[in-house]
C-alpha cells in the first residue's frame, strides 16, 4: 500500500525549483536528485506531445470507422465452403446480417467501455509506457506482481503484433483495390496483396525509426482524417444514392445462417465490433512523451472510446443505407468488397477511387500509429516483451502472420480474433489484482473512480471471460477445417511459449518494471516493490530495486 513522505529533501526542492514543467499535474519517479519516468529510467524520448496530439494518436490507432469497413464482410457474413467435398470453394452465409453489425458493435463499445475506464484509471495512476505489464506487477502486491506482469506482457504484446498485421492488411487490399477500379479486367491474386502488405510494413517501420520529430503532427493529421474523411464519406454515401435500402434492412432484417442459434451468433458477432473500438491502452504506451500524462492520458482514452463509438455508428448506419445490392457485396471479387457499396453508393468509378483514398490515408496513419504503439511496448526497458530491446523482430512477426492470408479466408478474422483475445487477457491481469486487493495498492491518479471502482472492474474483468469464451466458438456450426476459429490455440499457445521462457530464462533473471517511488501532486510516495530477482547496478548503487 502506498504510504506519503511530508518531509521532501532539500535535494527535492532544488529538483522541483529547476524544472519548468507543471509538477501538480506531472508523476515522474524520484532518484537521489534525478528525475525519472514511472518505468524507473531517464527519459529517452522528447515529451513532445500535447493533448490534442495524443488524442489525434489515440483516434488514428483506433480509427473506428475504417476498421469497421475494413471488415464489413467479416461482421455481416462468415465464410463456408460450398460442399464439404470441395473445401476450396467458398461461398458467404449470413451471419445475422446488417442488424447485427449495429448492434454488435453497440454492444462492443459498451463492454469496451467498463475497460476503458478501468485502464484510464490505472494510466492516471501511473503512467508509465510499459502499461498494462507494468500495471500487472504493481497491483497483486509484492508476492504475486512479477509473475503476473511478465505473463500480461507478452500476452499484451503478441496481442498487438496481430492487430499489427490485421491493420495492415486493410490497407494492403485497399490500395490494390484502388488499382483495380480503373483496371476492371485485373484479376485480383493474393501474392499482390501480400507485396502490398509488405511494403506498408517496412515503409511505416522506416518512418516510425527515422521520423519520430514529424509524428505528434501527423497524428494531428491523422485526426482530421479520421473525423473529416469519416464525415465526408458519410454524407456522400447518404447524399448520391438513387436508391437506398430500407428501414427494414438496415434494423430489423436479422438472417442467421451459420448454424448456431440466434444468441450465439450475435455474441460472437460481437468481434467485429471489438475489433472496432478494441485498443483502448493504445496511447498508455506513450505515457513518456507526454508532458502531462497522468491527467491527459485519461482524457485521450475518454476520447477514443467516445468519439470511435460515435464515428463508427454513424458510418456503419450511412454504408448499410447506401447498399441497394447485398449480394453483390459479399459476391464482389475484389480485394475490398467495401468497394462494391461504395460504387453502389456513388455509381462512378472516380467516386468509389476517392472514397478508397480517404480510408487509404486514415488507415496509413492508423499502422504508423500502431507500429509506434507496438515499438514502444516492446523497447520497454526491463519489458517482459520478448526482443525487448529491438524493434525488427516486431516487424518481421507482423511480416510472418500477414502471410497466413495467402492460403487462408478465415486469417484476417483469426487475427482480428487473436488481437483481442490476447490484449483483453492482458488487461484483466491489471485490472482483476486491482479489485481482488482492494483497489489499494496503487496510488491515487486525478482520475480514480472511488468506491464505483469496484463495480466497473469487476464488470470488466466478468465481461473479458464471458466474451474470451464466445470468440473461440468455430464461424458457422458444424465447424470445418476451413472454417475453424483457431484463436483458443493461439492463446494456449502464447502461453505455452511465456511459460517455458518463464522456467528457461526469466524466472531467475528477468527484473520487472522499476517503481519504488512517485511525486504525486508535490508529494512523495513510497511503493513496496514485489519480490524477485533484484537490480544489481541499481542494488549496489542503493538506488530503486526492480520489482
Amino acid at each position: 500500500m502506498a504510504t506519503l513522505s511530508e518531509n521532501q529533501t532539500s535535494s527535492e526542492e532544488k529538483m522541483m525549483a529547476n524544472r519548468n514543467d507543471d509538477h501538480d499535474r506531472k508523476v515522474s519517479i524520484v532518484h537521489g536528485e534525478e528525475v525519472v519516468n514511472a518505468s524507473g529510467h531517464k527519459d529517452q524520448l522528447k515529451r513532445h506531445y500535447g493533448l490534442l496530439s495524443i488524442c489525434g494518436l489515440a483516434l488514428t490507432i483506433d480509427n473506428a470507422w475504417v476498421a469497421l469497413g475494413g471488415s464489413l464482410t467479416v461482421s455481416i457474413c462468415v465464410f463456408t465452403p460450398e460442399t464439404t467435398n470441395n473445401p476450396v470453394a467458398y461461398k458467404f452465409i449470413d451471419n445475422g446480417g446488417p442488424p447485427g453489425v449495429l448492434y454488435e458493435l453497440l454492444v462492443a463499445c459498451f463492454y469496451y467501455g467498463f475497460i476503458a475506464a478501468s485502464i484510464a484509471e490505472l494510466a492516471s495512476a501511473i503512467p508509465t509506457a510499459g502499461g498494462v505489464y507494468h500495471w500487472a506487477s504493481v497491483t497483486p502486491g509484492p508476492r504475486w506482481g512479477r509473475v503476473l506482469g511478465f505473463y500480461t506482457g507478452w500476452l499484451n504484446y503478441f496481442g498487438w503484433i496481430f492487430d499489427l498485421a490485421s491493420i495492415v492488411s486493410i490497407p494492403a487490399n485497399v490500395v490494390v483495390q484502388m488499382y483495380a477500379v480503373f483496371h476492371p479486367d485485373l484479376v485480383i491474386q493474393p501474392y499482390m496483396v501480400y507485396i502490398a502488405f509488405l511494403l506498408i510494413t517496412w515503409s511505416c517501420c522506416a518512418l516510425v525509426i527515422f521520423g519520430n520529430r514529424l509524428l505528434p503532427l501527423l497524428n494531428q493529421f491523422g485526426l482530421f482524417l479520421v473525423i473529416g474523411g469519416g464525415l465526408i464519406t458519410i454524407i456522400v454515401v447518404a447524399a448520391l444514392p438513387k436508391t437506398h435500402a430500407t428501414n427494414a434492412f438496415v434494423w430489423s432484417s436479422w438472417n442467421n445462417q451459420a448454424g448456431w442459434g440466434d444468441g450465439v451468433t450475435f455474441l460472437t458477432g460481437v468481434l467485429n465490433g471489438a475489433f472496432t473500438i478494441g485498443t483502448p491502452d493504445a496511447v498508455t504506451h506513450m505515457a513518456e512523451e507526454l508532458p502531462n500524462p497522468a491527467r491527459d492520458m485519461p482524457r485521450a482514452v475518454a476520447a477514443q472510446i467516445i468519439l470511435g463509438t460515435i464515428t463508427s455508428f454513424l458510418y456503419a448506419i450511412a454504408i448499410l443505407y447506401g447498399i441497394n445490392d447485398l449480394s453483390g457485396v459479399l459476391g464482389a471479387t475484389g480485394s475490398f468488397p467495401l468497394a462494391e457499396v461504395y460504387a453502389q453508393a456513388t455509381g462512378t468509378p472516380a467516386g468509389t477511387f476517392g472514397l478508397l483514398l480517404i480510408i487509404f490515408l486514415s488507415i496509413m496513419i492508423c499502422v504508423v500509429g500502431t507500429f509506434l504503439t507496438v515499438g514502444r511496448i516492446g523497447s520497454m526497458k526491463g519489458s517482459a516483451a520478448p526482443f525487448h530491446r529491438l524493434f525488427l523482430p516486431a516487424t518481421l512477426l507482423c511480416s510472418a502472420f500477414g502471410a497466413i492470408q495467402l492460403g487462408s479466408k478465415t486469417a484476417f478474422t483469426d487475427l482480428v480474433g487473436s488481437f483481442i483475445i490476447l490484449t483483453t487477457v492482458s488487461y484483466a491481469l491489471a485490472i482483476g489484482p486491482h479489485l481482488f486487493t482492494g483497489r489499494r495498492n496503487i496510488p491515487r491518479g486525478p482520475f480514480w473512480m472511488g468506491s464505483l471502482g469496484y463495480f466497473v472492474n469487476a464488470v470488466s474483468v466478468i465481461l473479458i471471460i464471458f466474451f474470451n469464451i464466445m470468440f473461440c466458438f468455430p464461424y458457422s456450426f458444424p465447424p470445418l477445417v476451413a472454417t475453424m476459429n483457431y484463436n483458443s490455440v493461439i492463446l494456449v499457445g502464447v502461453l505455452v511459449i511465456t511459460t517455458a521462457w518463464w522456467f528457461a530464462h526469466a524466472r531467475k533473471h528477468y527484473p520487472g518494471p522499476k517503481l519504488t517511488s512517485l511525486y504525486v501532486d508535490g508529494k512523495v510516495v513510497t511503493l513496496d516493490a514485489p519480490e524477485g530477482p533484484p537490480d544489481e547496478k541499481t542494488e549496489k548503487d542503493g538506488g530503486d530495486v526492480g520489482i
